[in-house]
């Protein structure tokens, strides 16, 4: 498949249609009904907490979050094929994937309320951070890649970056060590069209993210990012690729973002809602969810019974985020240098003395 579909030939790797039905069966993934239904159940919560989120954000409840929503295939395949001892190195828009490796829905609030402990993940395996600075995950991702093949590693490090990261010299540096070094990173492209504001078409001159792949000698495609099959194979091969030790690979993932960039985005300013509609028929849940009703796996009442239980669950798990103690002042400021410099000296004491005022004022 990976052979069939190389970057060279410009062709996009899809095997659903907008209505749900399999337009391409010799590469569909072998899964079972079971299979299918539960990943189509997780990326159906994972929409639910994401618009829950932001809904918490407009009530002034937590802080600015980056939405995921139209982006649930991605992490959502993902999370079929990674393994326990896999590496996820992600950005900020992958909250099935994170899910998947074990973060805790708990957590991923507390670090939007500000809790650097929320970042922590403590029952996830070989995950780092969440990455908000834009591409600078990617070197570090590489960096790890090489510590597996030195160690005969049979593991992969799965690597998350926007459309915008590729314009930042981290991805550059991240693509050709990697390819230079021959070590098993997936790079993942989430080509969800726009940059914050920044449209696709001005982001680069080239056709398309994946055909940069020649350029540093490593095999690239591009997907229907909002088809859950061609995702699914996509990984799969990449997985059995670089585990191979024939070094890295770039996909690009073609989906949309269909909420704002982040909760203090206005996405209304810079694209038409004429856009946003042509791309609605290629929602990925609407497209899986078609292909399922068409099998009779599925049916609208069973999705609603769901959803009502899944806003019960997030509402519960997100008033225990809410009652835990104002984080420490410390926890702030202990984690940029071993001796802070004067600049940050003074601002901890600045807020040392607010939080005194706010206290004597209660």
């Amino acid at each position: 498949m990976l052979k069939e579909y190389e970057a060279i030939k410009k062709k996009q790797f899809r095997l659903m249609d907008d209505q749900g039905n399999i337009i391409l069966k010799k590469h569909m993934p072998e899964l079972s009904d079971d299979e299918l239904i539960e990943a189509y159940k997780n990326m159906l919560f994972a929409r639910t907490a994401d618009l829950m989120i932001v809904s918490y954000q407009r009530q002034g409840r937590i802080f600015t979050y980056p939405p995921n929503y139209g982006q649930e295939a991605i992490s959502g395949a993902l999370a079929g094929v990674m393994k326990t001892d896999d590496w996820l190195v992600p950005a900020f828009r992958e909250m099935g994937a994170w899910l998947a490796k074990g973060v805790e829905l708990k957590e991923i609030f507390m670090y939007f309320m500000g809790y650097e402990s929320g970042t922590v993940f403590k029952k996830a395996k070989n995950i780092l951070p969440i990455s908000v600075p834009i591409a600078s995950q990617l070197p570090h991702a590489t960096g790890i890649g090489y510590a597996l093949k030195h160690k005969q590693s049979p593991d992969v490090v799965y690597a998350f970056v926007g459309d915008g990261g590729t314009s930042q010299g981290d991805f550059h540096e991240a693509l050709n060590f990697a390819a230079v070094w021959k070590v098993p990173v997936v790079f993942i492209v989430q080509n969800n069209q726009f940059a914050i504001s920044v449209p696709f078409k001005t982001q680069t001159a080239s056709d398309g993210i994946a055909i940069k792949s020649i350029a540093y000698g490593m095999p690239g495609i591009q997907v229907d990012g909002n088809d859950y099959f061609a995702l699914r194979k996509c990984f799969e091969d990449s997985a059995d690729f670089v585990r191979s030790g024939n070094g890295p690979i770039l996909i690009e993932a073609v989906t949309y973002r269909k909420g704002a960039h982040t909760t203090s985005d206005d996405p209304s300013k810079y694209r038409s809602k004429d856009e946003e509609d042509e791309w609605d028929l290629k929602d990925p849940l609407r497209r899986l969810r078609l292909h399922l009703e068409a099998r009779e796996l599925w049916n609208e009442e069973l999705e609603e019974k769901l959803v009502q239980q899944y806003k019960k669950e997030v509402d519960r798990i997100f008033t225990e985020a809410e009652i835990q103690p104002s984080y420490p002042l410390d926890e702030v400021f202990s984690y940029h240098y071993e001796n802070l410099p004067d600049e940050l000296l003074q601002q901890k004491a600045d807020h040392q003395k607010y939080l005194n005022w706010q206290t004597e004022n209660n």
